[in-house]
């Protein structure tokens, strides 16, 4: 792209004023519209050092109702970002629908000067590639709009603004060791600048570049495609996105009907043994987890009043409390909803050496949003290889992902639903939803069957608990987790 890239004459002062006047209207106008389409908005600047990311940004904003826009500048990843994946810091910076995000500089920069700095192999590179190609087209097929600038200027012209910057004590600061370091290496920097740049130009969030050498010509360059942007965005607000087929490896699951549950049970005194024998044995896993930083994903599906509760209490009984955190996965609130539906998950991973325990999880998009109608079939139907692509990011990151299915039967489920209804201490616990959701067994059951046969990767298998016995559920799952914890330490 840099390497052929030729810049077009710039207009005159006159033709540069009339053709910004415009756009600084029409992009006024469209701020109210991405807001009753409910649009977000991400925008991306990268560019070299003193190429004006910063100023063009702030004059775009002008042009925006502040209560619309966040504006975020990347710097250098803090250790508790360090501890996270890479996508981590981004992922929580995306915009709610309505709204813009300008990011002054982010994943493009951080993976180039990696890159520059030889602590990216190549085999890493094509890696992080990856990431970053899966998470821009979920952010677009879930209806995000991602507008990509990168601001070129030449070497002459770079080394000229960092000199002005550099004069002035009050600007010198915004002049980084890198900025030099580029200019002094220009050629290096412009050949990984265009490899990176060849490698992420997807149909879906192209990159623009910007000739950079005039201020108000840059300006005028990035609103007339914003603008642009955002008007062929409403007008494909409503088309559906192509399926994917999975490329990850599945394992073969079982039908929940052939699941026999049938003598899995346990005696109180063998599970009063187990029990604490087990839970030991998780005890000094978690200190050597930490010591080698490993995180760990544990996450719970199933039946309503299957014991997942009480399977996990067992679990965190045996762990540090300073190194575990249960999440309770209810709707989503508001400000969740407005964003990507892995946003919230994105946003609770556990730092490495952590556990993050998960009390239902992202799969409600293919079990309740399905049925109940909150997304449209084009959405579960892609959740599947989104979702595999997501847990395919934290196995990448090191992280021991478990996942359990707990089941039981109909006939338990009634018989526990009208215990917790004839119980004043316990009638907390069921809800009409509850009593709703069983008159839709079966379709929940077909629904559950798909979701274990397409989402049981090699890096992220399902496990089921026969939960009749719950004693005997808990035992199965500690017995699990214990041995995954113990293949990856080992």
């Amino acid at each position: 792209m840099l390497k052929n890239w030729i810049p077009a004459e710039i207009p005159t002062k006159e033709e540069i004023k009339l053709r910004l006047d415009k756009s600084r209207s029409r992009l006024y106008e469209l701020q109210m519209k991405i807001k009753e389409h409910k649009l977000p908005v991400l925008v991306l600047f990268e560019g070299w050092g003193a190429s004006g990311k910063g100023s063009t940004i702030g004059k775009v904003i002008k042009n925006i109702d502040p209560r619309f826009f966040k504006v975020a500048t990347t710097s250098a990843p803090t250790e508790e970002e360090l501890r996270k994946p890479f996508l981590y810091r981004y992922m929580k910076q995306i915009p709610e629908s309505g709204k813009f995000t300008f990011l002054d500089s982010g994943w493009m920069e951080e993976t180039v000067q990696e890159l520059l700095q030889d602590k990216l192999s190549d085999e890493d590179y094509s890696k992080r590639i990856d990431s970053i190609k899966r998470f821009e087209r979920q952010l677009t097929d879930n209806g995000y709009l991602v507008l990509k600038f990168f601001m070129q200027i030449d070497k002459d012209e770079q080394k000229k603004r960092i000199e002005k910057l550099l004069k002035d004590k009050d600007t010198k600061w915004r002049v980084s060791h890198f900025d030099k370091w580029q200019n002094e290496h220009y050629k290096k920097c412009c050949k990984t600048f265009d490899r990176y740049l060849n490698d992420t130009n997807l149909s879906t969030s192209p990159w623009y570049l910007i000739d950079s050498r005039d201020n108000k010509w840059a300006e005028l360059q990035v609103l007339e495609t914003l603008v642009s942007g955002i008007e062929v965005a409403l007008q494909n607000s409503a088309h559906s996105v192509p399926l994917l087929q999975n490329i990850f490896p599945l394992v073969k699951m079982p039908k929940l009907a052939d699941i026999p549950l049938d003598g899995k049970e346990i005696s109180d005194e063998d599970y009063k043994k187990e029990l604490d024998e087990l839970q030991d044995k998780l005890r000094d896993l978690h200190n050597r987890l930490y010591r080698k930083r490993v995180p760990v994903i544990i996450t719970y599906e199933g039946w309503d009043a299957a014991g997942k509760g009480g399977n996990i209490k067992r679990i965190t009984e045996a762990l540090d409390p300073r190194g575990f955190e249960v999440h309770p996965i209810a709707s989503p609130e508001p400000h969740e909803k407005a964003r990507h539906y892995l946003w919230r998950f994105w946003t609770r991973l556990p730092k490495d050496g952590h556990i993050a325990i998960f009390d239902r999880t992202w799969y409600g998009r293919v079990m309740v949003e399905r049925l109940e109608g909150f997304c449209s079939e084009n959405d579960w139907k892609r959740a599947y290889n989104e979702m595999n692509e997501f847990e395919k990011e934290l196995s990448d990151w090191g992280a021991i992902i478990i996942k359990f299915w707990v089941q039981i039967d109909k006939d338990t489920q009634l018989q526990r639903f009208t215990d917790r209804q004839n119980n004043p201490e316990k009638q907390w616990k069921i809800t009409d939803e509850d009593w709703r959701n069983r008159e839709k067994w079966d379709l929940y059951e077909d629904a559950i069957n798909e979701m274990l046969q397409k989402t049981s990767t090699t890096y992220a298998p399902w496990y089921i608990l026969e939960s009749v016995d719950k004693k005997y559920a808990r035992i199965k799952a500690l017995k699990i987790i214990i041995e995954k914890l113990e293949q990856a330490l080992n």
